[in-house]
């Protein structure tokens, strides 16, 4: 694959494997199947659970699976795409924007028929009814989110050490909250993040690739829009809106520059924010770290305040 973007260095990862997120997006998903299965045979559930809603809950938790397999779909078809052209464009944005919205919309439809039908946005300090504009706001943080997870793979380990802390973090509220079925979809994605961390990590032997990518992006939303607590993955996910945040600062301020002197100018070397860190002369392996513990203090942070 041609390596055209990105820091000039990168382009001795030309070669590398691709389309990596396959493997623990398959892990994942069946690692919670079998996992549920064995929770519901050990009768780890009372019959005063499951009249309470545990089947129901299991159903959304295979409709978020679903949801983000989807989305590991159309970065597939992206990484192939680019894989048969031999070079870095795949689906257009249009193209990407359009799968992703249906997608969206599907499943929010498919939540809602499954009784999902809140449309309170609860912020902890504030919390307010947005009756007809919630779906489509929903959609919006959707498609901004699955995003920003997406744009955060730059850096070998990087979207996969992040997601881990955050998913880790999942589990945990998940099991405060004693939504068990949610946390075995949680702990199964922080595993699968885990195991492909063995090949992702700097030198990585393995990319992720769009496929990779979009579909945490998707398992981060999903288990999100679950929990019903908006607040905090911005907060946890701190590092994603930092990324993409920092690619609309570059472009906007580059275009208004432009059409106000003639000239161009960037804020940062180079968007998203860790190849600016790149370009400072910051190895890869410590803007994970600094990343990562980012991120873990936040999650620590957004915990505490439960």
């Amino acid at each position: 694959i041609k390596m055209d973007f990105g820091p000039k260095w990168h382009a001795k990862k030309q070669g590398t494997p691709t389309m990596g997120g396959i493997l623990f997006i398959v892990s994942s998903i069946l690692a919670a199947a079998v996992g549920y299965v064995l929770y519901r045979v050990t009768g780890a559930e009372d019959a005063a659970t499951v009249l309470n809603g545990s089947d129901k809950m299991a159903l959304q938790v295979a409709a978020c699976m679903v949801f983000s397999l989807l989305f590991g779909v159309i970065g597939f078809v992206d990484d192939f795409i680019k894989v048969a052209k031999k070079h870095n464009e795949g689906l257009t944005p249009k193209q990407k924007l359009a799968l992703q919205i249906v997608i969206a919309i599907a499943w929010l439809a498919v939540m809602y028929a499954l009784g999902d039908k809140s449309t309170v946005i609860d912020l902890a300090f504030v919390q307010f009814d947005a009756h007809f504009v919630y779906y489509p706001l929903m959609v919006l943080v959707i498609l901004y989110m699955t995003n920003a997870v997406n744009l955060t793979d730059g850096v070998d380990g990087l979207c996969g050490t992040v997601t881990l802390v955050v998913m880790l973090l999942m589990t945990l509220i998940c099991n405060m909250l004693q939504m068990y079925p949610y946390s075995l979809f949680t702990m199964a994605v922080a595993g699968g993040c885990l195991g492909f961390l063995v090949w992702n990590l700097h030198p990585a032997k393995c990319f992720m690739g769009d496929t990779g990518s979009l579909a945490l992006g998707g398992f981060v939303v999903a288990t999100a829009y679950m929990l019903q607590m908006p607040l905090y993955i911005l907060i946890v996910g701190l590092i994603y809106l930092a990324e993409v945040i920092s690619v609309m600062v570059q472009v906007t301020y580059f275009k208004y520059t432009k059409k106000k002197t003639g000239v161009g100018k960037r804020i940062f070397r180079m968007a998203p924010l860790h190849h600016h860190f790149e370009l400072c002369g910051w190895e890869e392996t410590r803007i994970v770290a600094l990343f990562t513990i980012i991120t873990a203090v936040m999650c620590i942070a957004a915990l505490l305040g439960i």
